[in-house]
C-alpha cells in the first residue's frame, strides 16, 4: 500500500510539469485568436470631424485607444491594413518563426521597385489593382498610393553643419517647421519673431537656451499647379540664411508625412543631441520665451529616477483621441474606407508638436516599420502608438484658434503656447505686441 502511494505521488511529480505546459499553450492560443479575431468598431453617427479626426481629448493625458488602432485580422479591400498586416508579420519574431502565409496576402509578392538614397523614387502602379475603386479616388490619393512605397529620396539643399560648433551641439530646442518653396514671406516672418536663432532668454529674462531655426521644403513643380521658376531665390535664401533643408519629391499635403520620415532620418545623423524638437508649419504663431520656459519648468519636475526613460518619451501638444477618417470625397482630409479601415490613434494636432530629441531617435527607428499614411499628424500618432508612448495634451496648443473675439486682445495670448493660423503680417504684429509688458490681464 505504502509502495503505491509512493508511486502515485511521482506520477503526479512527473504529470505535474505537462499540465502545467499545456494551459500555457492553451493560454498564448486563446490570445493569439483573440487579437487575430479583433474586428475595431464602427463609429456612433453622426460624427462631426475637426481636421483629420472626428473627436478632441480635453484630458491632461491621452491614454492609448482602448483597442488596437490597426489589427492583425486581414480587413478585405483596406490596403494599408494589409501592407502593414505584412510589416507586422515580418516584424514579429513568434508570427516570422511560424513560416505559414496567412490568406489573401499575395500583396508581399508585389512590392514595387524603390531606387536608392541617391536618385527619387518613381511611380509605381503595382499597388493601384488591390483598390477596387481606384479610379474614383481624388488625384491626390492616386498619386500617394503610386508613391507610397517610396520613402528615400535625394536632397536638394543640405545643411551638414547645422548643429555643429560648440552652442549648436548644446541646442536646447531645434524648431523644424514645415514650409513650402514659394512661402518666403513667412519663413523670414519667423525668422524676425518667434523662430529667431541663437541664444534666447525666458520670460522672466534670466535663463537662456540655445535655439535652432530649420525649414523643411520639397519640390515644386507643374504637376501642383503652375508655379513661376523661384530656384534663384530659394538658393539665395539659402546661402543667406542657412537654414533650408530641401527633398526631391513633390510638395503636397499627402506628402507632408515623407518631411517628418526623411527630417528624422537627417536629424539622427546631423543632429542627435539636441534636447527637443518643434515640428510645425509656418502659418503658426509661437511664443518661444513661454514654451522654453515651460519645457525647463517639467524638466526640473521630473526626478532623476523618471528621467531616464517617462521624460525621454515626453511628447506635447494639441491632443486628439477617439477619432475617425473622414470619409466625404470633397475635403482635403478623405481617407477612402479601400484604403484604411478602423480608428486612429491619439494624436497631436500637425499645426505645432514638441518632443524630446531621444523620442524622435526612437521615431526614426520605428517609422521603418509602419506604413507610409496621408496625413502626417496621424502617422505621428501611429508611430507613437507602435512604441507605446502617449502624448501630453495642453491646452496652451492652440491648434483651432483662439475664439474670433478674443485673437486681437494680448491678454488672451497670456497662456497661450501656440495658436493657429497667423499670416506674417498678423505675426510681426503679434510679435511688437508682445513685446512690451502687458497691463494687467
Amino acid at each position: 500500500m505504502a509502495r503505491s502511494r509512493c508511486n502515485g505521488k511521482i506520477l503526479c511529480l512527473c504529470l505535474l510539469p505537462c499540465v502545467m505546459v499545456s494551459h500555457l499553450l492553451v493560454y498564448i492560443m486563446v490570445s493569439i485568436f483573440v487579437a487575430v479575431s479583433y474586428s475595431p468598431p464602427q463609429p456612433q453617427l453622426p460624427l462631426h470631424f475637426i481636421a483629420t479626426g472626428a473627436s478632441r481629448n480635453s484630458g491632461a493625458l491621452a491614454s492609448h485607444p482602448v483597442r488596437p488602432f490597426w489589427n492583425l485580422r486581414l480587413e478585405d479591400g483596406a490596403l494599408w491594413n494589409r501592407l502593414q498586416h505584412i510589416w507586422d508579420r515580418e516584424h514579429n519574431p513568434i508570427l516570422r518563426s511560424n513560416g505559414t502565409r496567412s490568406k489573401g496576402l499575395i500583396l508581399d509578392t508585389i512590392q514595387p521597385s524603390e531606387t536608392g538614397k541617391t536618385g527619387a523614387c518613381e511611380q509605381d502602379e503595382a499597388w493601384a489593382s488591390h483598390l477596387p475603386d481606384f479610379n474614383t479616388l481624388p488625384e491626390q490619393m492616386k498619386d500617394f498610393v503610386r508613391s507610397m512605397h517610396c520613402r528615400n529620396y535625394a536632397i536638394l539643399v543640405e545643411q551638414p553643419n547645422m548643429c555643429f560648433g560648440q552652442e549648436s551641439e548644446a541646442a536646447f530646442l531645434l524648431m523644424a517647421i514645415k514650409s513650402q518653396v514659394g512661402n518666403f514671406e513667412n519663413r523670414q516672418a519667423i525668422r524676425e519673431t518667434w523662430g529667431r536663432s541663437g541664444w534666447i532668454q525666458g520670460d522672466g529674462r534670466g535663463k537662456g537656451w540655445f535655439v535652432r531655426t530649420i525649414f523643411l521644403l520639397a519640390r515644386q513643380d507643374t504637376e501642383t499647379g503652375p508655379h513661376p521658376d523661384l530656384s534663384a531665390l530659394l538658393k539665395l535664401e539659402s546661402s543667406t540664411h542657412r537654414d533650408i533643408l530641401q527633398w526631391d519629391f513633390k510638395d503636397t499635403f499627402f506628402n507632408l508625412t515623407l518631411k517628418d520620415v526623411l527630417f528624422w532620418d537627417w536629424l539622427s545623423k546631423n543632429c542627435p543631441h539636441v534636447h527637443f524638437i518643434f515640428k510645425g508649419d509656418d502659418d503658426v504663431f509661437v511664443r518661444t520665451t513661454a514654451l522654453l520656459d515651460y519645457l525647463d519648468h517639467v524638466g526640473v519636475q521630473k526626478t532623476h529616477k523618471n528621467k531616464t526613460k517617462r521624460w525621454d518619451n515626453f511628447i506635447v501638444g494639441d491632443v486628439i483621441a477617439n477619432a475617425w477618417p473622414n470619409r466625404q470625397p470633397n475635403t482635403k482630409y478623405y481617407i477612402p474606407e479601400s484604403f484604411y479601415r478602423g480608428a486612429y490613434p491619439a494624436y497631436a494636432g500637425g499645426g505645432g508638436v514638441v518632443y524630446t530629441g531621444a523620442l524622435a531617435m526612437r521615431l526614426q527607428e520605428v517609422s521603418q516599420w509602419v506604413r507610409l499614411f496621408p496625413i502626417d499628424d496621424v502617422y505621428l500618432g501611429m508611430c507613437l502608438h507602435r512604441l507605446g508612448v502617449s502624448p501630453t495634451h495642453h491646452s496652451g496648443f492652440l491648434t483651432f484658434d483662439l475664439p474670433e473675439d478674443l485673437r486681437e486682445k494680448p491678454c488672451a495670448y497670456h497662456n497661450v503656447l501656440l495658436v493657429h493660423k497667423r499670416t506674417p503680417k498678423e505675426m510681426l504684429t503679434l510679435w511688437k505686441e508682445l513685446q512690451v509688458p502687458p497691463l494687467e490681464c
